[in-house]
């Protein structure tokens, strides 16, 4: 149909970059989060809906639910095929309604494997559109979770690789981007590994939500049809059956707080990476961190020597991207007029969107981190031209020993002047401590006053 997504569609024709120039790196969840993906899904649970009735309520079942028919809903169910999405859309050409055309297929689909009148009216029993819809989304965005872990998985591997191999690599750090306390390379990607976990944590530990209890989440339908059936029983079993945590409140649509939840989840991991990129943006400008240079690749049209930050700068864009998404959808979704308005709708079909531009910003970072190392001479280079950062260690020094107003000693004499290695011994000798404290902080370079720097990103 000529609204399906076409494969030979050239990607310099795509209007999208996550279905064009990005196509290969998004390939991982277009069979999950594509109109086919959704189609496929909504069929599933159709036909996985048909098969816990006929087992959770034998009174519905047909006389004519036979083996064949049986089997062939428990294909439907497991995988309906690469074919299901292009006959579905064809359905709806004709029908104009998504989910009617899913049902309209899983009964054409039962018919031809023998089923008769009954039994095909059971297709789609008790259920509005949104029955289907957000138990759908509810497996496909589990099962996206389930991919962008894994490609995470393989970013937080690189970034405590490079935390262990930078650990004892000490630089000049910068507050308010002046020269501060020192620490070590591998302590700060540290950090980030720390946050990634925290964050990542966050993400994995929403609950997927599934609701099926019809019109208005009343259950008024399936009461009238067979009132002594407990048919809240049977929801959240057929719910539960899924892997999915049963809303037993809800009006027609699932309220989608889970799913705004593990949007802004995301979005929350996403700023983690985002700051990441910024800082190794930062740090490959100061030669803290030097790029392996790509045979074949040009950096500048006019400048050959140059080697650019690419990947971080494409990951901080895709990022940007992803979350503004990501913000709205947690925003967005959570709200509907009273019990269903449809704005949902088309929100929900550019998930895949914010999904694509996520995994594409973290398969830059992939690369990026895989071109980086440490420069350990560059860092020592400015820790050599550093040493007043050593006013902290002296002045502690001093209020540890008692003595009076240390801190306006050291803001007196460093504040805004240069100091190198001889001037600041001169001055430590000039101070009330004892030979050996004196001794002892003479000896300290830069290099040296990292703390537990190195422990910290050891541990990681």
């Amino acid at each position: 149909m000529s609204d399906m997504p076409r494969d030979d569609l050239p990607a310099v024709l795509a209007l999208s970059p996550v279905d064009g120039r990005y196509r290969a790196a998004t390939e991982p969840l277009r069979a999950l989060l594509s109109e086919a993906g959704l189609i496929g899904a909504r069929v599933r649970v159709e036909a996985a809906w048909l098969e816990h009735l006929a087992a959770a309520v034998p009174q519905l079942s047909g006389a004519d639910f036979s083996e064949a028919v049986h089997e062939r809903a428990r294909s439907l169910a497991r995988d309906p095929g690469t074919d299901c999405a292009s006959a579905v859309k064809a359905i709806e050409a004709r029908i104009n309604h998504d989910v009617k055309a899913v049902e309209y297929y899983v009964r054409g689909e039962l018919a031809a494997a023998g089923a008769g009148a009954a039994t095909l009216e059971l297709v789609h029993f008790g259920c509005t559109s949104e029955d289907i819809n957000n138990v759908s989304y509810a497996l496909l965005l589990r099962a996206a979770r389930e991919q962008l872990r894994a490609a995470l998985a393989s970013l937080g591997t690189e970034l405590t690789s490079l935390a262990h191999r930078a650990a004892r690599h000490a630089m000049l750090a910068r507050t308010h981007g002046q020269p501060a306390s020192p620490t070590t390379l591998g302590k700060e990607v540290a950090n980030f590994v720390a946050r990634l976990r925290r964050a990542e944590r966050r993400w994995a530990a929403v609950q997927i939500l599934g609701k099926w209890n019809g019109a208005v989440g009343n259950f008024n339908a399936h009461r009238a049809a067979l009132p002594a059936v407990d048919w809240r029983a049977v929801s959240g079993s057929f719910i539960e059956s899924l892997g999915l945590t049963r809303n037993a409140y809800t009006t027609q649509i699932e309220p989608h707080d889970w799913i705004g939840e593990y949007c802004d989840a995301l979005a929350g991991l996403n700023v983690v990476l985002l700051d990441l990129s910024r800082d190794f943006w930062g740090y490959i400008s100061l030669g803290y961190l030097r790029q392996r240079a790509v045979a074949g690749e040009v950096g500048s049209s006019t400048m050959p020597h140059k080697v650019n930050p690419i990947d971080f700068e494409n990951a901080e864009g895709n990022l940007g991207i992803a979350n503004a998404l990501l913000r709205h959808f947690a925003e967005k979704l959570p709200v509907s007029r009273w019990q269903r308005d449809l704005t949902d709708s088309t929100v929900l079909r550019n998930l895949g969107v914010a999904l694509g531009h996520t995994l594409i910003a973290w398969r830059a970072l992939g690369r990026g981190l895989g071109k980086v190392e440490a420069d350990a001479a560059r860092m020592r280079a400015d820790l050599d031209g550093a040493w007043e950062v050593l006013g902290e260690a002296v002045q502690t020094v001093l209020r540890a020993a008692g003595v009076p107003e240390g801190y306006e000693l050291l803001k007196a004499f460093t504040r805004g002047r240069s100091i190198d290695e001889r001037s600041l011994g001169e001055f430590i000798e000039t101070l009330p401590l004892p030979p050996q404290e004196k001794r002892r902080l003479r000896a300290l370079h830069p290099a040296d006053y990292i703390g537990w720097a190195a422990e910290l990103a050891d541990e990681i």
